[in-house]
This record gives C-alpha cells, structure tokens and sequence, in this order.
C-alpha cells in the first residue's frame, strides 16, 4: 500500500494575533494541513519560507511595511516556491492578488469549509511547476458573491460594463445568464484582458470578440455592434477604428 499523501507544510501570516490563533484552530481541523510557523509581517514571513521551506503560505493581505502582496511578488519571482491563499477581510484587492499565481483568496472571518475547499485547490496544484512562465493575461477573476469570493474564467465573461469605480461582468448566456460586480475600473481590467479574445468598444463596454456577430452602419458615421442574441451596441468613435480593423474594414 502506498504512503498517504503528505500534509502541506503551511506558514501562516498575519500581523493581528487573534487572527493567528483563529487560523492554528481551524488548520488543526483540517488532515491535509500541517502548520510549521506563524510570522507578523512581510519580511518575517520572506525569512521563514526560506528557512522552514513550506509548501503553503495563508497570507494575508494588509499587513503594516511588506503588505501581502508583497511578499506573494517576491516569493513569485523564485523559480519554485510555496502555494500562496490570501486571508484578508479586503475582497477589493482580488484582480492584484490573481496577478501573483495565488490558489485562492478567501475572506475573513475564515469558515473551515471555504478554507477546506481552498486546501484542495491547493493539493491538487501541489507538484506543478510554476515559474514565470505564465500567461501575462488574466485567465480567471476572483468576484464577491454572497460572503465570499468565487472564480470566473474570463472565457465565460461575454461583455464587461464599466459603473462608476466597479465593471459588471456579464457571464454565460440564456438562462444560465449572470452578472457580477468587481471594484475594478474598466480601464484597469482592460490593460490585464488578451486583446485577443476582447474588444473595447465603447468607454463603458468591453467585449469578448466571439460574442460578436457583426457590425451595422447606422448612418452619419455611427456604427453599432451587433451580438449574437441581436442587441446592437453603440460603437464609441474613440474605439472604431480599432473595431474595424478587427472585422477587416
């Protein structure tokens, strides 16, 4: 019979001590964690990894000098280094902490089901090879909804409407059809999509080029676009040559 597999050596990080003992309880309910240190801060938390080598770090995000992200920068720059889950009271930081290759970002007050489920996540992606050799594009966003934060695949978002300081991602089609909204500007979340499979069409509208059936001359130099349901959308002038360049016009 074959050995069991290995807990996951876990550090965890966090500058308020309750926060701590709170996670050492609920990491000590969970058979795949093995927790091996505790660090107050970012430049704390960089030595331990390199002394204690462990496999996770739950980190969280904001953390007085070396913040979360930080330390998640520093530790993605080295060719192999620990699985990274955010634990942090802050759902606003989730389009930044996907940008550092970290398994999942999960809200506090920490429930053991979620952080379970974020475990597994982990384990599943334990032996992979990650170096910097990932895609510079996003390929999933974390969005809230309900109490915590779920995952989306950017191949699921069709259009992106910008509200204010948020974009409203529009996801599957149908009845199937959902929105979500995510602190992001729509500028931001433009400069992180493959220019690939999305378009900016207007100032306020991002779509995905696939979704797109054709585009209609309105007169008077206004074009539109016309989706695959048959709404038509107004092309900004700003974006229409960009938009014509991609229909071959």
């Amino acid at each position: 019979m074959s050995d069991p597999t290995p807990a996951l050596r876990t550090l965890i990080v966090d500058d308020e001590p309750l926060a701590v003992e709170r996670m050492q309880v609920i990491c000590a309910k969970i058979p795949a964690l093995s927790v091996v240190g505790t660090a107050s801060d970012g430049e704390a938390a960089l030595r331990l990894v390199e002394a204690l080598r462990p496999d996770l770090v739950l980190l969280d995000m904001t953390m007085p000098g070396l913040d979360g992200l930080g330390v998640a920068r520093k530790l993605g720059k080295h060719e192999t280094h620990p699985a990274v889950i955010f634990v942090t009271a802050h759902d606003h930081f989730a389009v930044e902490a996907f940008d550092t290759d970290a398994v999942d970002y999960v809200l506090k007050p920490v429930a053991q089901d979620r952080l379970a489920r974020a475990i597994d996540r982990a384990v599943a992606r334990r032996g992979e090879v990650r170096s910097g050799t990932n895609s510079e594009w996003l390929q999933e966003l974390w969005v809230p909804h309900r109490s915590e934060l779920i995952r989306i695949e950017t191949a699921q978002v069709g259009r992106i409407d910008a509200e204010r300081d948020y974009v409203r991602l529009h996801v599957g089609e149908g009845d199937l059809a959902r929105t979500y909204l995510l602190l992001q500007t729509i500028a931001g979340l433009e400069k992180r999509l493959d220019p690939a499979d999305f378009i900016r069409i207007h100032r306020s509208t991002i779509l995905r080029k696939d979704r797109i059936r054709g585009l209609r001359h309105d007169g008077l130099g206004v074009w539109s676009v016309e989706l695959e349901d048959g709404e038509a959308l107004r092309i900004g002038r700003t974006y229409l040559p960009k938009v014509k360049a991609m229909a071959g016009r």
